[in-house]
């Protein structure tokens, strides 16, 4: 099937074939013959780099109204935002910003790129724009079975159906073990396929042998290891040696930030594909010593990618290494998650992570979600997916991961915090206003597909009598509606944890003595909330949070004495106390030096308290309070 043949305008198709796009991959025709680009709803369940963008394109593009993709991360929006915009003829927006906007100019656009989470706000805030798409394409649906994000994914997806009942619906996948139960759900067609445009071999490495799946084997050169080298790291090293050698490149998956960075210093010292020009470009985006660091690793052609990292960091860690200026990025598993840095070879060295309770296997999922990442279309011949091991584990990770299928994707919907959060949209937002009705509403979801025999409304009660002791609901008789509280809590898109929390703060701010409420006042409250981050507190700090919290006690609407569990609301005052001294001049250098902290959990938890203290002076007014240290530590957050 060719290009040319589909219902696109000429532009488009000149587009296409200028970018050597002409014939149709086989997921991507058995995509348009189940009727994609007729208005047809899809679940497409194929391997990375099978041309999934592509099947999202036709159905935007051939749809009858304004398109919207939802994607899992804000780096892969505008990711994907860059790549929609280049269509001709093709008016494209983006939504990231503010959970409490409407973004009614939105609706000018012919797509627009957003996370679940700020299409579930837009929906909640009556966004007008919503009512008048004609196509969704959901990007990682996969992403349904992850707690936190998934519940918000499967409400958005049914409210959306709810609102627009004629929608076209396109479900991009990872290949799962149940894709036909996302589909049967979304009543769409199933196109399933393990095919990809360049082959994939994947393989565990053990004794200096790679014994891939497809029954051949590579050698590999590993020098004899002195009493303090890691085995599986001089493996891993000689892997990415071989494959930068042969002209391909490299990505080395480990367990931690920390093994991130030092296996790109021990790669750095073989200096594989010198860029002393990319050094330099990096040096420019700011100094820290975890981005001196990168940029004294990336001179020998070697980057590093995690959380940690300043969001300019990652992103220019991830265009040179697409531009083929890096030939290696050593990173945790959240490159994996959709954003597209393929390599010739995927080196996996951690198979186990630490999970704050014990170290636990990694699921088979995000394993393959490594893997696939191995084959650079137009570049690469195959691509290959190492696993490291040893003769002991070999057997154990060829069962567990080279041979066994994904896991199931199944829904994290009953969870009480997603069910608290729900319940109260619901009712906030006018959808329903009876536990029959919320009932009914969650009917729609994938709980409800995958658990037809559970009673919902009996699941909605306890959850009611809960934001009805949190005041955020009232209940008379059989009828539920938002009080004030509970409605800006809603519209402000945090929790109904963290909107009590915020709310009991307030009212002991009331009760202090104004030269009391300082901003360590502010910050506390919405640091002790679920919806910031946690900040490590590690053993060695404890007594020096300690001393502080005792010096500041006044100033806290939490007692010492009354804090549960005291180790969480001892961390949320770290986190408080960095951010104090953010607005007080000390720059990023400074806080992660003394806190040990990365850069970029510096900039998240930034961007966290300015929303929280945004919702916190809003439930202020539903209030009919005043803190106007929540306004002025906002404005200090972001000068």
């Amino acid at each position: 099937m060719r290009v040319r043949d589909l219902p696109l305008s000429a532009a488009l198709v000149s587009h296409y074939e200028s970018n050597g796009i002409e014939e149709l991959y086989p997921p991507q025709a058995a995509a348009v013959e189940a009727g994609v680009a007729a208005g047809g709803r899809v679940v497409a369940a194929i391997p990375t780099a099978s041309g999934k963008t592509f099947i999202a394109e036709l159905a935007m593009l051939t749809a009858d109204g304004p398109a919207l993709y939802i994607v899992p991360l804000r780096a892969l929006a505008r990711e994907k935002y860059e790549t929609f915009d280049q269509l001709p003829g093709v008016s494209v927006g983006i939504s990231t910003g503010d959970f409490d906007a409407a973004e009614e100019e939105l609706g000018d656009h012919d797509i627009v790129v957003a996370t679940s989470e700020k299409v579930d706000s837009a929906i909640r805030n009556g966004a007008p724009w919503v009512d008048r798409l004609a196509c969704v394409v959901v990007d990682e649906v996969h992403l349904l079975g992850a707690p936190g994000r998934g519940p918000t994914l499967e409400v958005t997806l049914s409210t959306l159906q709810r609102r627009v009942p004629d929608l076209q619906l396109v479900a991009l996948s990872a290949t799962v073990d149940n894709p036909e139960a996302i589909a049967d759900w979304l009543d769409a067609e199933l196109v399933e396929s393990t095919w990809r445009p360049v082959s994939l071999r994947t393989g565990v490495y053990a004794d200096e042998t790679v014994e891939f799946d497809d029954d051949t084997d590579l050698d590999v050169v590993v020098p004899p290891t002195g009493p303090n080298d890691d085995e599986a790291t001089e493996a891993t090293v000689a892997l990415v040696e071989d494959a930068v050698e042969t002209g391909g490149q490299c990505l080395a998956f480990v367990r931690s930030r920390r093994e991130a960075e030092a296996l790109a210093d021990r790669l750095a010292d073989e200096d594989l594909s010198p860029a002393p020009a990319l050094g330099d470009e990096l040096d420019e985006l700011g100094g820290t010593a975890t981005g001196r660091q990168l940029s004294e690793c990336a001179r020998t052609g070697v980057g590093f990618h995690h959380a940690g990292l300043r969001s300019a960091h990652r992103v220019a860690v991830e265009n040179a290494f697409r531009d083929r200026r890096l030939a290696v990025i050593c990173a945790t598993p959240t490159l994996a998650a959709g954003v597209n840095v393929p390599a010739r070879r995927v080196v996996i060295r951690d198979q186990k992570r630490y999970t704050g309770d014990a170290m636990e296997w990694i699921p088979v999922l995000d394993v393959h979600q490594m893997c696939g990442r191995a084959g650079r279309p137009h570049l690469d011949p195959f691509g290959e997916a190492v696993l490291v091991g040893d003769a002991d584990t070999k057997a154990e990770l060829f069962d567990r991961y080279v041979t066994a299928d994904a896991e199931a994707v199944d829904s994290q919907f009953a969870d009480p915090e997603a069910l608290r959060t729900h319940v109260l949209s619901v009712v906030a937002s006018g959808f329903a206003d009876s536990l029959d009705g919320v009932a009914d509403v969650f009917s729609a979801t994938y709980y409800a597909h995958q658990h037809p025999d559970v009673d919902l409304a009996a699941l909605v009660a306890d959850v009611v009598s809960e934001l009805e002791t949190m005041e955020l609901l009232d209940v008379t008789g059989e009828t539920l509606s938002a009080t004030t509280l509970g409605a800006q809590t809603s519209r402000q898109y945090v929790s109904p944890t963290t909107g009590a929390r915020i709310v009991s703060g307030i009212r002991t701010i009331a009760e202090m003595a104004d030269e009391h409420v300082t901003a360590r006042t502010a910050l506390e409250v919405v640091c002790d909330t679920p919806d910031m981050h946690d900040t490590y507190l590690g053993n060695r700090e404890r007594a020096l949070m300690y001393q502080y919290a005792r010096s500041h006690a006044a100033e806290f609407t939490t007692a010492m004495h009354d804090a549960d569990p005291f180790e969480e609301w001892l961390t949320a005052v770290k986190t408080a106390r960095i951010l104090h001294e953010w607005t007080e001049g000390s720059d990023i250098e400074e806080l992660v030096e003394r806190y040990r902290i990365g850069p970029g959990d510096v900039e998240s938890r930034v961007e966290r308290a300015e929303w929280l203290l945004g919702a916190a002076d809003a439930l202020c007014a539903a209030l009919d309070a005043d803190v106007p240290e929540f306004r002025e530590v906002r404005a200090l957050l972001s000068p």
